[in-house]
């Protein structure tokens, strides 16, 4: 059965990442039995029109400004382009839909910025976004410049969804225009401990991370409940995003004889790690991560090494064998972007369509009027059902667990 846990197992591990004593073990459940994916409900009975909104009435249609934010430049480009090609293919389909609001038809239009990563670059393409008057935003992808991004929306009425930003700080503020349809790193950290105590009895662990909000947070939450579960913390070493020589931390873990290594971070640094932990004879140690690890990339940059073997991600939601319309979306996605896929653009193209969800209840593309309708949300997306909390978290998250077989990423049986 694929490890995929639920409600009941997140509450478990939240217990435990709280620093709490007493740490259940998380339940692995059977997911319930795939229904179609549906794509847009049929349009209701148009009621009287609410403000045409920032994008403006022509004639009997409007055009309605989505905008995305990633990094489309650096070493995490790979990632945005595809969290950007998920929100372009949500986009494409909302246009075939003749999707009508407010009694007029709708024209999409995707507005994309290029945040490279960078929180600085990330708040000035959110207040480019804001000038721009778009309807609502798509992203963005790190939680370094997601959390910072956040307060920009907020202080302009715009409300964003993010299908990749994973640390939790991101809806302590409690903005109303801040939404997340992923599970967060809570769930992730806490269910890699989990494994790694539980199912693979290990005892000593290593934790690097890269100093990000994400990578940071992820690795926090890992050794408070690796803890919990009894395991010793041998050594922690720190990094940053664009490292590449980790041969001198890796050397003072070595010498501390770990069964695994944690790292918190993302995929243009474990490939690398990878590859010198098998220069240094580190061919036994597993070596467990996030979801910004838990990419197809990863196999690319790991260079050949045996140590992908090793490898022990985790993900938010279903794997896409198990997602309600994940196989014939990616199928589509395949055919109109070859080679591109890695994690998040299935989420950002449920994403787009929660936005455009609650424009259509709303009867109007007006963030004054229609994010109240966002937290109201219960979407049958590719995903999974989407419905939110009151502080914007999705109600019931999923994690899946992976790890790499000749090169390919796995979901655990």
């Amino acid at each position: 059965m694929q490890m995929k846990w639920t409600a009941v197992a997140l509450a478990a591990m939240l217990v435990v990442a709280c620093g709490k004593k007493e740490t259940p073990a998380p339940v692995v459940v059977v997911p319930a039995p795939a229904s179609p994916a549906v794509v847009v409900a049929p349009a209701g009975p148009a009621g009287p029109a609410g403000p045409a909104g920032p994008a403006g009435p022509s004639g009997d249609s409007i055009i309605v400004k989505i905008g995305h934010v990633a990094p489309v430049s650096g070493a995490q480009a790979h990632y945005g382009k595809d969290n950007e090609n998920g929100v372009r293919m949500a986009i494409e389909d909302l246009n075939k839909q003749g999707v009508m609001i407010g009694g007029k038809k709708a024209t999409f239009e995707i507005v994309a910025e290029d945040d490279a990563a960078d929180p600085k670059q990330g708040t000035a393409a959110a207040q480019k976004l804001c000038d721009s008057k778009v309807a609502g935003v798509v992203g963005h992808l790190n939680s370094g410049t997601t959390i910072p991004a956040s307060k920009v929306y907020n202080d302009c009425g715009i409300p964003h969804v993010t299908g990749a930003a994973t640390n939790p700080d991101l809806t302590k503020p409690g903005y109303k225009t801040t939404y997340r349809i992923i599970a967060n790193d809570l769930a992730l950290g806490a269910g890699l401990a989990f494994y790694a105590a539980d199912k693979l009895k290990l005892k000593k662990v290593a934790i690097i991370d890269d100093r990000s909000a994400y990578g940071q947070g992820v690795a926090d939450i890992f050794k408070k409940t690796a803890k919990e579960k009894g395991m010793t913390v041998v050594d922690e070493q720190f990094t940053t995003d664009k490292a590449t020589d980790f041969m001198a931390i890796l050397t003072a873990i070595k010498a501390k004889g770990p069964d695994a290594v944690f790292y918190g971070g993302m995929d243009p640094q474990a490939g690398p790690m990878l590859r010198q932990m098998e220069q240094l004879g580190m061919s036994k140690v597993k070596y467990f991560g996030g979801d910004g690890i838990c990419t197809s990339e990863i196999a690319k940059l790991a260079g050949g090494a045996k140590t992908l073997d090793n490898v022990i991600c985790a993900e938010g939601g279903a794997s896409l064998a198990k997602m309600p319309g994940g196989t014939d979306w990616k199928k589509r996605y395949d055919e109109k972007y070859p080679n591109q896929f890695q994690v998040y653009s299935p989420y950002t193209y449920d994403a787009t369509f929660v936005l455009v969800e609650a424009m259509k209840r709303a009867n109007s593309i007006d963030p004054k009027v229609y994010t109240p309708e966002l937290i109201k949300t219960s979407f049958k997306g590719i995903t999974t059902t989407i419905e939110f909390l009151p502080n914007g978290e999705l109600k019931n998250p999923a994690i899946t667990l992976y790890n790499y077989k000749e090169g390919k990423k796995s979901a655990l049986e």
